[in-house]
């Protein structure tokens, strides 16, 4: 462990001694880490316990109790898939997919696979008092959900995709967020160690092609959605077309949307309308 550091200003000999030491251990982008840990530490003690975690490979969000996504402050604990910058283009997908929808009070989203309930959130903060329900299997990102899901009044459930849902929500749900884990099992061992070690296997491994846990979410989705509601989930480039063949072989209209800038890809299937 390394001595105290003292509270520093970001033009102060102590930033940069931070900085060298997250350049160091492999921080690409050292300087912006060490203005956010001199930003969020509250004491010097705080600052060198935080400087050690980071550099002992632990992930920034982790250290810092938060991510930054779409303009929001998301809660992340200790273990919680943490938010990626690629997935606030399903965001913006699913707002402008479904806008006529989302234009009215009162419209309902799910987030499946919630994790820290980010993408719920980040929604239901454009739409205006949308009912936004979230579920994950995992008990310590529901935890984390509910602090960040109370704060637009939505409710978190835990248990397996559909399972813990309000089964009055049958038939009424416009827009469906599924960021499924989609890393096939034999390439999760080849994941950036943040990855790797600090977030939940559950969050990353989507089975043997990495499409098993969108399989299952599209199969029941057409139960769920209201006409002309929509399914998006986050899938590779690789993958799309497949993921393709899935959403359409369920009864819902397919597309895929694409963010070269992001790279990022959203196949989005949509309920029929009667």
């Amino acid at each position: 462990m390394s001595a105290p550091l003292p509270t520093p200003s970001p033009s102060s000999s102590a930033e940069s001694v931070i900085v060298t030491r997250l350049r160091a251990a492999g921080c690409v982008f050292a300087e912006d880490e060490a203005r956010l840990l001199i930003s969020t530490a509250a004491t010097p003690d705080d600052l060198a316990a935080m400087v050690d975690r980071r550099v002992g490979g632990l992930p920034l969000e982790h250290v810092l109790g938060w991510a930054e996504f779409c303009g929001l402050r998301i809660a992340v604990d200790p273990g919680v898939f943490v938010p990626r910058r690629r997935t606030e283009f399903l965001v913006r997908q699913a707002a402008a997919t479904t806008a006529t929808a989302l234009a009215r009070p009162g419209a309902v989203v799910v987030d499946l696979c919630c994790g820290s309930g980010a993408l719920g959130a980040a929604l239901a903060g454009i739409l205006d008092r949308a009912e936004l329900h979230a579920a994950d299997i995992d008990p310590a990102a529901v935890r984390c959900a509910r602090r960040n899901v109370a704060a637009v009044g939505g409710r978190v459930y835990e248990g397996d995709l559909y399972g813990p849902l309000p089964a009055t929500l049958r038939g009424r749900v416009d827009v469906l967020l599924a960021n499924v884990p989609y890393v096939p099992t034999e390439e999760v061992g080849l994941l950036p160690p943040e990855a790797r070690i600090h977030e939940a296997r559950v969050a990353l491994d989507g089975g043997a092609d990495g499409l098993d846990v969108l399989r299952r979410v599209t199969a029941e989705a057409p139960r769920w959605l209201a006409p002309g509601g929509s399914l998006l989930v986050e899938t590779s480039e690789r993958q799309a077309a497949r993921a393709v063949e899935t959403v359409a072989g369920s009864g819902l209209i397919p597309r895929v949307a694409r963010s070269d800038e992001l790279y990022a890809t959203v196949v989005v299937g949509t309920m029929p309308a009667p």
